[in-house]
C-alpha cells in the first residue's frame, strides 16, 4: 500500500509540474523513450506508460534518452538521436495529426528548435518530411488496392481530398488516378 502512496505521489508531481521533486525521481515514458524531471512542462503522459527511476543513469540503463526541454541531470540528447527519435515517431503516426507544435511537444522541444535541427540533420522540413511519407504509403496503396482516393488519402492521414491530389501530383508529378493508371511501379 505504501509504495501505491508514493507512486500516486509523484504521478501528482508529473501532472502538476511540480518542481519540488526534481531531486527526488525522474519519470520515463515508454512510448516516447525519453526520461524527464518532475518539474517538465511538456504534455502530461498516459499513467500507464510511465516508469519512475531515483537516478537519472538507472532511466539511462534502461534505454530511455534524456528530454530535450528539462534537460535532466544535465544531460543532453545529440541532435542526430533526437531527430530519430522523431523520424521514428513520424513513420510510426504518419496518419495522425501532426503538426510542429504536435511534435515538439511529443519529443520534449521547442518548435523553433525542432524545425532547424530537423532539417540541419535530415535536409527537409518536419513538414515536409510528414509529407514524404504520407505519399510513399499512398502510392503503395494506389498500387495494392482498389480503394477510393477519398479512403486513401484519409488513411494516410490527409483528410481533405482536394488537398491530398493537389499535393500528391506536386510530389510525383502526377494525379494519384494517372499513378494507379500507369501500371509500372518498379521504382
Amino acid at each position: 500500500m505504501k509504495n501505491e502512496k508514493i507512486y500516486e505521489q509523484y504521478w501528482q508531481a508529473i501532472i502538476e509540474n511540480n518542481s519540488n521533486y526534481d531531486d527526488v525521481f525522474y519519470y520515463a515514458v515508454k512510448s516516447t523513450g525519453i526520461f524527464c524531471r518532475p518539474s517538465c512542462k511538456s504534455r502530461p503522459p498516459k499513467k500507464e506508460n510511465v516508469r519512475i527511476y531515483i537516478e537519472a543513469k538507472e532511466a539511462i540503463e534502461s534505454g530511455f534518452r534524456p528530454c530535450k526541454r528539462c534537460k535532466p541531470h544535465g544531460l543532453r540528447l545529440p541532435e542526430e538521436e533526437w531527430v530519430n527519435q522523431i523520424t521514428e515517431y513520424i513513420k510510426e503516426h504518419y496518419e495522425d495529426q501532426l503538426t510542429l507544435d504536435i511534435l515538439a511537444d511529443i519529443c520534449h522541444g521547442s518548435p523553433y528548435h525542432l524545425q532547424r535541427t530537423f532539417k540541419k540533420v535530415i535536409g527537409i522540413s518536419p513538414v515536409e518530411y510528414i509529407q514524404q511519407i504520407r505519399i510513399n504509403k499512398a502510392k503503395e496503396l494506389l498500387t495494392t488496392t482498389s480503394k477510393p482516393l477519398v479512403e486513401i488519402g484519409s488513411t494516410v492521414g490527409m483528410n481533405n481530398t482536394s488537398y491530398f491530389i493537389t499535393l500528391f501530383k506536386k510530389i510525383t508529378g502526377d494525379t494519384p488516378n494517372q499513378y494507379r493508371g500507369k501500371g509500372d511501379f518498379n521504382e
